[in-house]
């Protein structure tokens, strides 16, 4: 007796198919696996045996071999529970062969019969619908899969895809009703695919008394995506200006929500399966280390850069950070990708972010402020700033000092202008970025991605991660096509690089955030004074080198 249920293994983003072949025979009593599973995926045996007694089953007292194929690929994670159980049930009679073929099989057993909710099932669904199979999954998965655009099986019996039909998805709470279903007994009810209730409220901009330039700068980087340093003494309001931010930047588009989301599913982070159109705020704490910033680990998951992909990654108090952990964000700020190549494992995640980082002006925070002193001045500014690479500064669009607030600032009224008002202006300006980008697109001008025909079933997602979505991502002949500013600003712009040492990348750095501050301002050209107030927001010297 024979039977095969189709699985995936998971090499990133990318969803690999695994067929789950199960003999059972006559020969001596055992239940070997075999296919390169590791020892979640080998202790399923125990779970699948406590799951059948509870069911009343037993298994047969025969050799039952269960082979992983490819055999080759490393097979990891406890989603090869049910796959292996239907196997099992399908080659016993059970259920019918039939019922599980053109299904792509997800879940863990537990001891009770129960399925438990797995990590990767809505990029596993976008993967079975885009090779025609229907999903089935856990109950608790089940809206993840209802996101990948596949249809709820309508009655009993098998659920499979048939011609001119979508694709099915089967979420059941227990192996038990999924029996039923599958052998026609049941009616599982369609999964729905739900979205999650934003009714966060932001903190608001209108709390903030004094900084105006920083809110200015604040503006600016949510209107056009850029990267942002912020540099001033403790308790300037660094960490309070960041934590706005994401009540100034719109709404994911649908794509982007689905992007992010893939990768959170596989994070096991997605929760109730519900996807939202927020943006993702994600500020760990300096002590994070080089695989939890970026991704890695025994099993390559994805890390912070991922995680915060479409949205905002704060990195406060910024060189407190290991120096080998900030350096690696280099790659990926300036790909928009991260590649975790391993001696077993080599994955790619999507990592656009929008980099937000504050830090003080040296180690006791008080440099070069008036009315306090520095024992080790200018040095401990020196070595504190020192921490930070040229490299890495490089990649960032917007840098500016944040002084501490004045009593004068503290005593006056709340400033009129709210979060609201600042959001309209931002959304206004991603909009027409929006549009100029679609106009170009459909000419045929944006950057093109082929995927790798020996890459995974989503492979062909990278040409979306890659995307330009605004003035942020844009590069090279795109960015020379929208950002090209007029006679004033050009010799501007090259008097600016000769004296300042501006390097290619600044150069086309600043043509970005120009271009933002036109979109702002409303402006079709760049102009000379939107090239000098990008010039403006370029990482200033030190002030320890202005003590010197």
């Amino acid at each position: 007796m024979q039977a095969k249920v189709r699985t995936v293994a998971f090499q990133g983003i990318d969803v690999l198919p695994v067929d789950v072949q199960v003999l059972v025979a006559p020969g001596t009593v055992a239940f070997a696996m075999v296919g390169l599973a590791d020892k979640a995926v080998g202790e399923s045996r125990e779970r699948v045996r406590a799951c059948f007694r509870a069911l009343g089953l037993a298994l047969p007292p025969q050799r039952i071999t269960v082979n992983l194929s490819p055999a080759d690929l490393a097979k990891e994670g406890s989603h090869y529970d049910l796959p292996i159980a239907l196997g099992l049930l399908a080659a016993m009679g059970v259920i019918p062969r039939e019922s599980v073929e053109g299904m792509v099989v997800l879940g863990e057993l537990a001891l009770d019969g129960s399925l438990s909710r797995v990590p990767g099932v809505l990029p596993a669904a976008i993967a079975a619908r885009a090779a025609g199979c229907g999903v089935i999954c856990p109950a608790a998965c089940g809206g993840e899969a209802a996101w990948a655009g596949l249809g709820a099986g309508s009655g009993a019996g098998v659920g499979t895809a048939n011609d001119g039909e979508q694709p099915t998805v089967v979420a059941a709470p227990s192996l038990l009703s999924l029996i039923n279903h599958l052998r026609g007994q049941q009616v599982l009810p369609p999964p729905e695919a739900l979205m999650a209730e934003d009714r966060a409220t932001y903190p608001d901009l209108a709390e903030i008394k004094g900084q105006e330039s920083a809110k200015r700068v604040l503006e600016i980087a949510a209107a056009g995506g850029h990267n942002l340093l912020m540099i001033g003494p403790p308790g300037s309001g660094k960490s309070m200006l960041a934590a706005r931010l994401p009540g100034l930047l719109p709404p994911l588009e649908p794509e982007e929500a689905l992007e992010a989301s893939m990768v959170r599913s596989l994070a096991g982070d997605l929760g109730e399966g519900k996807l939202s159109r927020r943006r993702t705020f994600r500020d760990p704490h300096h002590s994070a280390t080089l695989q939890a910033l970026i991704g890695g680990g025994a099993r390559a998951k994805p890390g912070e850069v991922s995680l915060a992909h479409h949205g905002v990654l704060f990195l406060d108090e910024l060189p407190e950070f290991a120096r080998s952990t900030l350096e690696a964000l280099r790659q990926p700020l300036e790909t928009g990708r991260v590649t975790v190549a391993r001696a077993n494992a080599h994955v790619t995640y999507p990592a656009r972010f929008q980099l937000i980082a504050a830090m003080n002006p040296c180690r006791c925070g008080h440099l070069m402020e008036p009315g306090r002193s520095c024992g080790r001045a200018p040095r401990c500014g020196l070595d504190y700033q020192g921490k930070l690479s040229g490299p890495l500064l490089d990649r960032i669009d917007l840098a500016i000092d944040v002084p501490a607030v004045a009593a004068a600032d503290l005593a006056l009224p709340p400033p009129a202008e709210s979060t609201a008002d600042i959001a309209a202006r931002v959304a206004a300006a991603r909009a027409v970025q929006r549009d100029r980008l679609a106009e170009l697109d459909a000419k045929g001008k944006l950057i093109a991605v082929e995927p790798d025909p020996a890459a995974g079933l989503l492979a062909d997602r990278a040409r979306h991660w890659l995307k330009p979505r605004c003035n942020a991502d844009t590069d090279g002949a795109l960015l020379a096509a929208i950002a090209g500013p007029d006679a004033e600003g050009r010799a501007l712009l090259g008097r600016a690089a000769e004296r300042l040492g501006l390097s290619a990348r600044a150069w086309h750095r600043t043509l970005r955030v120009a271009r933002t501050l036109a979109d702002l301002d409303g402006s079709d050209a760049v102009r000379r004074l939107h090239i000098a107030e990008a010039l403006s927001y370029r990482r200033p010297q030190p002030r320890t080198a202005m003590a010197a």
